[in-house]
C-alpha cells in the first residue's frame, strides 16, 4: 500500500473518522497473514463475524477462531479494546438534555448495541428532561425483556425523579416494536399517571440498515 493509505498513517494525518471499520481493526491486528495484507485480514474477520457489532460480542476464544490469522494475543487485545469501549459507554454523563430520541440513542446505543440479549433501562430525568440517572431493571432473552411495572417505577420513586424514559435494545437490529413492547408501554404509562410521574418516551435501540432509523420512539410514533 502507498504510505498515505496505510491505516496508521491515514489516521495520523486525516483523523480516525476517515478510516473504515476494516482499517480501524487492521491497526489492532498490525500484521496480515500469508497472501492477505492486514486490511484484507481485517475484512475477512468482519465478514466471518457478521460485522463490528457482532465481533464485539464474542469471547476471546470465539474471536481467535473467527478467521485465520487471529492468534491468542490478538484475540485478547481485541477483547480488551471492546471492553474499554463498553466501559466508556457506561460513564455517567453530565446534565445531558434527552428531549429527543436521537439524544437517547446517542447516550445508550454504544453500550446496548453490543449486547446479545435484550436489556431494559430506566433513565431518570428532571423537569427539563435532563439526565439524572440510568438504571438497568431487566435483562431478558434474545427477543424479550420482561419487567414488572413496580420494578420499572421503583427507581423513579426512590430517587424522586420528575419523569423517566424507558430504553431497551433489540439484538436483531430491527427496532420495530413488538406486541409485547406496545403492551408494556401502555401498562407503564397508566401506572406512571397514577403515581403522578411522567413517562417521556420509550425508545427501542437497533441498528441503522436499509435507510431506516436505528431506533424507534413511541412518542414520535404517536403512542405517548
Amino acid at each position: 500500500m502507498l504510505e498515505d493509505e496505510r491505516p496508521r498513517e491515514k489516521l495520523t494525518h486525516r483523523g480516525a473518522g476517515t478510516l473504515s471499520e476494516a482499517e480501524l481493526l487492521a491497526i489492532f491486528l498490525r500484521t496480515g497473514r500469508c497472501g492477505r495484507n492486514v486490511i484484507e485480514l481485517a475484512g475477512d474477520v468482519l465478514k466471518a463475524c457478521g460485522g463490528l457489532v457482532a465481533l464485539s460480542r464474542l469471547s476471546v476464544e470465539q474471536i481467535r477462531t473467527s478467521a485465520k490469522g487471529i492468534g491468542p494475543v490478538k484475540a485478547v487485545e481485541l477483547a480488551a479494546v471492546f471492553e474499554v469501549g463498553k466501559r466508556l459507554a457506561r460513564i455517567t454523563p453530565g446534565r445531558v438534555r434527552l428531549d429527543s430520541p436521537q439524544a437517547v440513542y446517542d447516550l445508550l446505543s454504544p453500550e446496548l448495541v453490543t449486547l446479545d440479549r435484550e436489556r431494559l433501562h430506566v433513565v431518570l430525568v428532571d423537569t427539563k428532561v435532563q439526565f439524572l440517572r440510568n438504571e438497568v431493571v431487566s435483562l431478558g432473552s434474545l427477543n424479550e425483556s420482561v419487567a414488572h411495572p413496580r420494578e420499572i417505577l421503583r427507581p423513579v420513586l426512590v430517587h424522586g425523579a420528575y419523569g423517566f424514559i424507558l430504553v431497551h435494545n433489540h439484538p436483531s437490529g430491527d427496532p420495530t416494536p413488538s406486541n409485547a413492547d406496545h403492551a408494556l408501554t401502555t401498562r407503564i404509562l397508566e401506572a406512571a399517571r397514577l403515581l403522578q410521574v411522567v413517562l417521556f418516551d420509550h425508545v427501542i435501540i437497533g441498528h441503522a440498515e436499509g435507510g431506516r432509523e436505528p431506533y424507534f420512539s413511541f412518542r414520535e410514533g404517536g403512542y405517548l
